[in-house]
C-alpha cells in the first residue's frame, strides 16, 4: 500500500511539474498556449522540433526557457554558409603534451540544442545532424559518443524565399517530429509584452528561472508518453491515414513506416497532456498538421487544408 501510494505521489508532482512548466513557457511565449502544447508533446514524446517563422518571434526564447524550466544544458548554433560539420559535433585535436588526440565537443553535447537559421548551412553540415537527431549519438573516426538521452533539437528555419537559403532534404526532415510556425501575438499580447518589459533590462535572461523539471524526471515523463495504451482500431486508423497519404494525387511523397512511429508517439503525448492514459482519435487528428507538415511532399505551398482534406476523407473508428 505504501508503495502504491508512493508512486501515486509521484505521479501527481510530475503533473504538477508539467503544470507548472506549461505556465512558465506561456509566460515566455504569449498568447500561444496551442503552440506550447504542440512544443511540450515534441519534448515529452522525444521528439524534435522545426520551426519556420520571420526572425523576432520568440523563437531562441522558447528554446533557452525550455532548456532553463528543465535544467538542462543550452547550446545554441548560428547556422551560416560557412559553418563546418565539426563545428556542431566537436573535433579532434592534437595534445602535444600527452601525444594523443583529444576529443573536443562540439555544442550537439547539449540537452537542448537550438539550431538557428539551420537552412542556410549547407547540406554537408545540415547532415552533421542526422545521427545525432536520429540515434541521439556522434561518430567520428571510428568511435560513438553518447548524447544525452534527454537530446531535443529546436532548429529554426527561414521561409526559402529568402536569400542564401538551402532546402532541407527529405531525409533530414524525416528527423523532425513536428513543423510548426509561432505568428505574430495578437494585438492585447502584444500590448501585454511591452507593458511587462517596462522597467527591465534588455539584457533580461529566461535562463534565470529556476527548474520545475529535473532531466530524471523529464526522462521518467517521457518513458510514461511512450506506455500510454492505443487501441487496436485506432493503430488500424493510424495506417490507413498514412497509406491514404501515399496514394493521394497532389502527394508526391507520403508518410514513411518511421513517420507513421512519430505520429503515434505525438498523438500518445497530446493525451498524456491532456491527463488521459489512452489515445482517441482526437488526438492523432490534433497533432497531424504539425507532424504531416515537415514530412509530406505536396504540390501546395501550405499542406495544412490538404491535410484537412485526408482526416475527412479517411473513415474514424467508432
Amino acid at each position: 500500500m505504501a508503495t502504491t501510494q508512493t508512486t501515486f505521489d509521484r505521479a501527481a508532482d510530475l503533473r504538477t511539474s508539467i503544470d507548472q512548466l506549461r505556465a512558465w513557457l506561456n509566460r515566455v511565449l504569449r498568447g500561444k498556449a496551442e503552440v506550447i502544447e504542440h512544443v511540450l508533446t515534441c519534448l515529452l514524446g522525444r521528439g524534435h522540433l522545426l520551426l519556420e517563422d520571420r526572425p523576432g518571434l520568440g523563437k531562441t526564447t522558447l528554446a533557452k526557457g525550455l532548456a532553463a524550466t528543465c535544467g538542462g544544458r543550452f547550446a545554441r548554433v548560428q547556422c551560416t554558409p560557412d559553418l563546418l560539420p565539426s563545428d556542431i559535433t566537436g573535433f579532434n585535436i592534437f595534445n602535444q603534451k600527452s601525444h594523443e588526440f583529444e576529443f573536443r565537443r562540439g555544442p550537439v553535447f547539449s540537452d537542448v540544442l537550438l539550431a538557428d537559421e539551420i537552412n542556410r548551412a549547407t547540406p554537408r553540415t545540415q547532415s552533421a545532424l542526422l545521427e545525432a537527431m536520429a540515434e541521439r549519438q556522434v561518430t567520428l573516426d571510428t568511435v560513438c559518443y553518447r548524447l544525452s538521452d534527454e537530446f531535443f533539437v529546436i532548429a529554426t528555419q527561414n521561409p526559402l524565399d529568402q536569400h542564401g537559403t538551402y532546402p532541407l532534404p527529405e531525409a533530414q526532415l524525416d528527423r523532425f517530429a513536428m513543423k510548426l510556425s509561432i505568428g505574430y501575438p495578437d494585438r492585447e499580447d502584444e500590448l501585454g509584452l511591452l507593458q511587462s518589459s517596462i522597467g527591465e533590462s534588455d539584457t533580461a535572461d529566461v535562463t534565470a528561472q529556476e527548474p520545475v523539471l529535473s532531466l530524471v524526471e523529464l526522462r521518467h515523463l517521457q518513458e510514461q508518453v511512450a506506455a500510454v495504451p492505443i487501441s487496436r482500431p485506432l493503430l488500424e486508423y493510424l495506417t490507413d491515414l498514412a497509406r491514404f497519404t501515399r496514394k493521394h494525387p497532389h502527394i508526391s511523397l507520403g508518410v514513411s513506416p518511421r513517420g507513421l512511429l512519430t505520429w503515434m508517439r505525438m498523438a500518445q503525448g497530446w493525451a498524456f497532456l491532456d491527463g488521459r492514459d489512452f489515445v482517441t482519435p482526437d488526438d492523432i487528428q490534433s497533432v497531424a498538421i504539425p507532424v504531416l507538415s515537415v514530412r509530406l511532399g505536396t504540390d501546395h505551398d501550405d499542406p495544412a487544408p490538404l491535410i484537412r482534406e485526408i482526416l475527412a476523407e479517411v473513415p474514424v473508428p467508432c
